[in-house]
């Protein structure tokens, strides 16, 4: 067996382990995929600065995050489709997030529901909220979201119409996949992801079929789907969604100091700094790039967190010392449960969290909040 040493190593495996059109589905960004790059390229950029002589015998990668202690400051983002990068993906991914205690943030677009997730891991998790025009749905949707005893509710604002993604159109991105020669040619390459598939129930998007009217099977959802997101998307819904929900809110998808304003102004407790992993607004700058300036605005008045291009321990550090009080990763997490499920995904966090712990050590710093702009160098 692959001695496994970084998420790179995971994302290796994945690469054998999962079919291509879902492997393209985690991995694209919108168009010509600049803002996909440039996550990266730009936390990159950032570097350490190295402190000798100090006592580091104490370290601790603990904090909180939403009011609830963590033992890193880490996420798991809300990622649609986990159920077809490994069968019960959502549920697997929840339960190896419970473990190493930190949160899971099920997807409007997951494949196992909420009440499934609910049911097999009995642990609060976070739910990511897409507000779409069926206002009754998504009404029912939050109280779901409630009774499942879900500890925030992530409202993502960010795409109230679905950008471009090249390479899912070409490859006719289905769920479950259709079975075109192609398809099936590539699936019979992956008998471990398939013969998962074939042993689960959840197939199809949970939190949709069954409470949608006139919604029964996967053919009728992309119809419905690509006609709900809703453009109309404002303000004033937030607020509408502030009164039906109780909990802990946090607004997703804010890269200008205006919106965060504005979230806050609406009852935002929390908001995170995210260009949806480059999957939106192509041309748009990095994640990282605007996280500062939203720091100086409003830093001292709620909670952010940062969303774009987290793969190691360094590039946690980087968005903690500016400013970020932690950090959602996507890709890395599917990374490690397309390559062995629930054990991967403890893999992905723990491996950060051992890269983070070190870092602090040879920056000279044991705890988070020790963690600021003097661990960076010019």
């Amino acid at each position: 067996m692959q001695t496994i040493t970084c998420v790179e190593d995971l994302r290796a495996i994945y690469k054998t382990r999962v079919p291509k059109m879902f492997i393209d589905y985690a991995e694209s960004g919108s168009y010509s995929e600049q803002t996909l790059h440039w996550n990266r390229e730009d936390l990159q950029k950032i570097k350490l600065k190295q402190k000798i002589l100090t006592d580091v015998s104490k370290r601790d990668t603990k904090t909180t995050i939403a009011g609830k202690p963590v033992n890193v400051p880490l996420v798991l983002a809300p990622v649609g489709l986990c159920g077809m990068q490994h069968a019960n993906g959502e549920i697997l991914a929840a339960k190896a997030a419970a473990e190493a205690g930190i949160p899971f943030t099920l997807s409007t677009m997951s494949v196992c529901s909420i009440e499934d997730v609910a049911s097999e891991t009995g642990k609060p998790f976070w739910f990511q909220l897409y507000v779409m025009k069926d206002r009754e749905f998504i009404r029912n949707l939050i109280a779901r979201a409630a009774a499942a005893k879900c500890s925030a509710l992530v409202l993502t604002v960010d795409l109230q119409i679905l950008a471009q993604r090249h390479r899912d159109i070409k490859n006719g991105l289905t769920v479950p996949p259709k079975m075109k020669l192609a398809n099936i040619l590539d699936i019979m390459t992956k008998p471990r992801w398939a013969m998962g598939i074939l042993g689960t129930k959840r197939r199809s998007f949970g939190n949709l079929v069954g409470h949608v009217k006139g919604l029964t099977n996967t053919g009728s959802l992309g119809a419905w789907t690509a006609e709900q997101f809703d453009p109309a998307l404002n303000w004033e819904d937030v607020k509408w969604i502030r009164k039906l929900w109780k909990g802990k809110l946090i607004i997703k998808g804010i890269m200008e100091v205006s919106d965060a304003r504005l979230a806050l102004k609406h009852g935002a407790d929390g908001i995170v700094v995210s260009n949806h992993g480059g999957r939106q607004l192509d041309g748009a700058p990095s994640s990282i790039s605007a996280l500062p300036k939203i720091v100086d605005a409003i830093g001292d008045k709620t909670e952010i967190l940062f969303d774009g291009g987290v793969r190691t321990g360094q590039d946690l550090m980087r968005a903690i010392a500016l400013g970020a009080k932690g950090a959602l990763i996507g890709r890395a997490f599917i990374y490690g449960l397309g390559a062995n499920g629930q054990e991967g995904v403890k893999t992905v966090i723990e491996c950060i969290r051992k890269e983070l712990d070190m870092s602090m050590a040879l920056c000279g710093v044991n705890k988070i909040s020790d963690i600021d702009e003097s661990v960076l160098a010019d």
